[in-house]
């Protein structure tokens, strides 16, 4: 499907493929970001596709095309997205077998020196004693060895330029996989990132408590002020959120106007002041819109808690957290709701 997508896009057929696009993407109210366009470029090329059938499926529900479900979809069917993934993983086998190599080289050097002075040594105590024969074959011995150590004199210069490169080139992965596990326009973690925390968390046996966050009235506000303003909103909501996780919490874009913060070694009633400080913090302020310096009004949060309960998995904390979010936007908004009554009492 991708070769023969790729083929349409580059012949006649390419500006009508692309109209067609955005006309489907219009029809269905589904914003013209990047990403989109290349899914739904995807959709009216390869109609009989399984990622057709998916946005059919979408289509036919009613269901809003938001920008969780494009990357939940681009995850699973576009070959970019599921390239990065390989890319990274690959990434963190190489740096493993690059820390490998480096104590290997290391464990050389060291062998090679004691080598050396065990040999000059032996020669040493041979000094005064009538064995001419035996002294002539240690001294040979010794002048090899001394060689030998000029060799590995230049050969440790070498390794020494290796072994930096080697922490170079381990810097280097590491940022590409941060920039892998960042959301690009919040800054924040981005939903793997905070898969894999969230995974992390559960495996200890000590507590661990789950946030997630809404933007009340998100989908209005943007329709109103635009694509960049309420991606304006998003980044300020982000920057708070983020200033009140220092690690070891985690803090992450969950997708669109949603956000999640991971709280290791917390308790629903830490978490519960964290996110009232955050909600007060984030309807203080009186935004304003950056290309007309028009007044925004104050920008409101929900949240919901969830502490981790005895052997619970991932899946299912999220489930507990998500309800308690529910209840906070049943409740009227602009409130932090807890699953646990004992947390919410207190």
């Amino acid at each position: 499907m991708t070769t023969d997508v790729e083929t349409s896009l580059r012949g006649p057929k390419a500006y009508d493929l692309a109209r067609k696009a955005v006309e489907a993407m219009e029809a269905h109210q589904v914003w013209p970001t990047a990403l989109n366009f290349e899914l739904w470029i995807h959709y009216v090329t390869a109609k009989d596709s399984a990622l057709a059938t998916e946005i059919d499926t979408l289509i036919q529900a009613g269901e809003p095309f938001t920008e969780a479900v494009g990357e939940h979809l681009a995850a699973q069917f576009l070959p970019k997205a599921k390239l990065n993934g390989e890319i990274l993983e690959a990434g963190q086998t190489l740096s493993k077998e690059l820390d490998s190599v480096s104590r290997a080289i290391e464990s050389a050097r060291e062998t090679s020196e004691a080598y050396g002075q065990q040999l000059a040594s032996a020669s040493e105590s041979l000094d005064g004693e009538d064995a001419s024969a035996i002294k002539s074959m240690v001294e040979t011995l010794t002048v090899a060895t001394r060689k030998v150590r000029e060799e590995n004199h230049a050969l440790e210069s070498q390794l020494h330029d290796t072994t930096a490169e080697l922490g170079r080139l381990r810097e280097h992965l590491e940022q590409v996989r941060r920039d892998a596990m960042t959301d690009a326009l919040s800054g924040l973690a981005n939903r793997k990132a905070f898969d894999e925390a969230l995974e992390r968390a559960c495996e200890t046996d000590g507590a661990v408590t789950l946030a997630v966050v809404d933007i009340d009235h998100f989908k209005s506000f943007n329709d109103t002020w635009g694509h960049q303003t309420g991606d304006q909103v998003i980044r300020y909501v982000a920057s708070v959120l983020g200033r009140s996780s220092p690690a070891p919490r985690l803090a992450a874009r969950y997708g669109g106007e949603e956000f999640a913060i991971v709280f290791p070694g917390e308790s629903a009633r830490a978490a519960l002041a964290v996110l009232e400080a955050c909600r007060e913090e984030v309807s203080s302020r009186i935004l304003k819109r950056r290309s007309t310096n028009e007044d925004l009004g104050a920008i409101t949060i929900s949240a919901g808690i969830a502490e981790r309960k005895p052997g619970e998995g991932p899946a299912a904390l999220i489930e507990r957290a998500d309800g308690a979010l529910y209840a906070s936007k049943r409740g009227g908004r602009n409130r932090t709701s807890c699953a646990d009554p004992i947390a919410a009492a207190a």
